[in-house]
């Protein structure tokens, strides 16, 4: 067993199809051509992203272990043996940046507990995107993950983020299934604040992309339909 551990690389992937050569930089690509070990949500889809930067000359010579919701804490010695061994192992997110509303936290935490070198790449997280283009408080916002399904608990929901947001002055952050994006659009702009400033992001880094952010007053002179594209929805009470 070699002395020199391995490295754990946190692999931004891209957050829209054919994007890799606009938001993937060449020293990640680098990395990624350097690594043979990987761990990730769903093995087909990190298996189809690293065959298209076309870094490796046999994609069948790669080694991919699951690391999802539901892995276990008590399986991850086994996944940290080839780094022991001396060898890197990068880190894969389904979509966006590893560790960030993503369940490589799990991976990133244990290295970090035994003494294992963590190294975050350069690349597209939706969430970050959504909030340097919203013009809303880049200061001070959080992010909430899902919002309740069923209507009267996104509401309560709702105001109470609002509240949260007038008083710390908060931009609050959040995503949802893309075939529920109307029904939360429309939870949003019935239960916000007239001047309360609701941005919605879409299609991020893909040519459809739209980015609009306005009052809900003005949400509720506008129609937009959002369904099933990827969207990061963001609000800043009115103080």
């Amino acid at each position: 067993m070699s002395a020199l551990r391995g490295k754990l690389f946190l692999f931004p992937v891209v957050i829209a199809e054919d994007t890799e050569k606009a938001v993937i930089p060449p020293h990640v690509i680098e990395c990624i051509k350097n690594t043979q070990y990987f761990l990730c949500e769903n093995i087909r889809t990190a298996r189809r992203f690293i065959s298209k930067l076309k870094v490796h000359s046999s994609i069948e010579s790669l080694h991919f272990e699951i690391l999802d919701k539901d892995t276990s804490i008590e399986t991850l010695p086994k996944l940290f043996v080839r780094l022991l061994q001396g060898n890197n192992i990068g880190v894969l997110s389904e979509s966006g940046c590893p560790g960030v509303a993503d369940p490589g936290a799990l991976a990133v935490a244990y290295a970090h507990e035994n003494g294992f070198t963590v190294v975050p790449l350069v690349g597209p997280s939706s969430i970050l995107l959504a909030l340097m283009a919203s013009g809303l408080n880049g200061q001070q916002f959080a992010f909430h993950g899902y919002l309740p399904v069923h209507a009267s608990e996104a509401g309560t929901a709702i105001k109470m983020l609002e509240r949260e947001s007038k008083e710390k002055n908060q931009t609050q952050i959040f995503i949802e299934t893309p075939y529920r994006n109307n029904a939360l659009l429309s939870h949003l702009v019935k239960t916000l604040q007239p001047d309360t400033r609701l941005c919605v992001a879409i299609n991020l880094t893909a040519p459809g992309e739209k980015i609009i952010c306005q009052s809900v007053r003005k949400w509720k002179q506008s129609s937009i339909s959002l369904e099933k594209v990827p969207a990061v929805f963001l609000f800043l009470a009115g103080s």
